[in-house]
């Protein structure tokens, strides 16, 4: 389930603390970007950059013990030199991009997702005739387009005929052709928690945000707006 899903059925978890550790008060437009279509059963579920590891850890869950080829790249900023099995290293401003083409099993990229979570596990894999398409890079976000338009959702892709997936993307209507989701992150408190820990850095990561997401979509050319709150 993604961290959308999550907070609409009022399931925050670590996972979703995480895609908020890196805001502090105020507002933010622009932010996970989808763009969705379905042919019968078939949904195409283009996103931003928030849904990378996301999505790669609900194919990895997929995937389960089983094995499959995955290429992409490992981003992060710490050295992962000695942890990841990679063929090639490339660094930029301090940010390496750790090349994968190997064998891995659902677990171990599980563990992998776990291991490092600030980490960008932009790989692409296909599980039981699904496929995941994540461009090997660090991705943009928030950014808007030419013209002000929304922000591109070519960050990662996602082609799947399971429902259960589907749908927890595209939660408004069960059956339409072409679905253009994005949402406004409103963070209006910090929670500092109770802590005997002194480093602020860490404190700050333990922090959780407090705020509301207003989620606007466009399905098959009829416009919502939903407001939901969170604390995470």
């Amino acid at each position: 389930m993604n961290f959308i899903k999550k907070i609409v059925d009022k399931k925050e978890d670590d996972l979703v603390h995480l895609q908020f550790q890196k805001f502090s008060k105020g507002t933010f437009k622009n932010r996970a970007v989808l763009k969705v279509k379905k042919a019968k059963d078939k949904y195409t579920i283009n996103g931003t950059g928030e849904f990378i590891n996301e999505m790669v850890r609900i194919m990895a869950e997929k995937l389960g013990s089983e094995s499959t080829k995955v290429i992409g790249a490992v981003i992060a900023t710490s050295d992962l030199e000695g942890k990841l099995d990679y063929t090639d290293k490339k660094q930029f401003q301090g940010v390496k991009r750790y090349l994968l083409d190997t064998e891995m099993n659902g677990d171990k990229i599980i563990k992998l997702l776990d291991e490092f979570p600030k980490a960008i596990c932009a790989l692409t894999f296909d599980v039981k005739g699904d496929k995941l398409k994540i461009k090997p890079k660090a991705p943009k976000m928030g950014v808007p387009g030419k013209n002000g338009d929304l922000p591109k959702t070519d960050a990662c892709k996602l082609f799947t005929t399971d429902k259960a997936i589907g749908s927890s993307f595209v939660f408004e209507k069960e059956d339409f052709k072409l679905a253009e989701i994005n949402h406004t992150i409103f963070v209006e408190k910090i929670i500092i928690p109770e802590t005997e820990e002194k480093d602020f850095a860490k404190i700050r990561e333990l922090a959780k945000k407090q705020g509301k997401i207003i989620r606007i979509s466009k399905i098959d050319g009829v416009e919502t707006v939903k407001e939901y709150e969170f604390t995470a």
